[in-house]
């Protein structure tokens, strides 16, 4: 069965790094795009970042760009998101989810499968 399990959250300061990775199972990792999805305390899903199958697209929600970037390793079956200049308000926990479709999407009932997620907390 499918299975996605996001590692590398953690505390940091404000302005500091973190690189969560999401390994995957259970599927043709290589045919899909992946995404990272993000919830704050008390706030809704918010959709982060998507990347095509082949890794070479890559798109992400305004507040994240410049910042974070996503990328995968097709061979390893793992995605990742490197988080820089980190600020409160990114403080979320990150899950990584499976599109269900074979296009670009930011749109949250289409990704089918989802991790249980890693928290990340930017605070000094």
């Amino acid at each position: 069965q499918v299975e996605l399990v996001e590692s590398g959250g953690g505390l940091v300061q404000p302005g500091g790094s973190l690189r969560l990775s999401c390994a995957a199972s259970g599927f043709t990792f290589s045919n899909f795009w992946m995404n990272w999805v993000r919830q704050a305390p008390g706030k809704g899903l918010e959709w982060v970042s998507a990347i095509n199958n082949g890794g070479g697209a890559t798109y992400y929600a305004d507040s994240m760009k410049g910042r974070f970037t996503i990328s995968r390793d097709n061979a390893k079956n793992t995605l990742y998101l490197q988080m820089n200049s980190l600020k409160p308000e990114d403080t979320a926990v990150y899950y990584c989810a499976k599109a269900g479709v074979y296009y670009y999407t930011y749109t949250l009932n289409e990704m089918n499968y989802w991790g249980k997620g890693t928290l990340v907390t930017v605070s000094s």
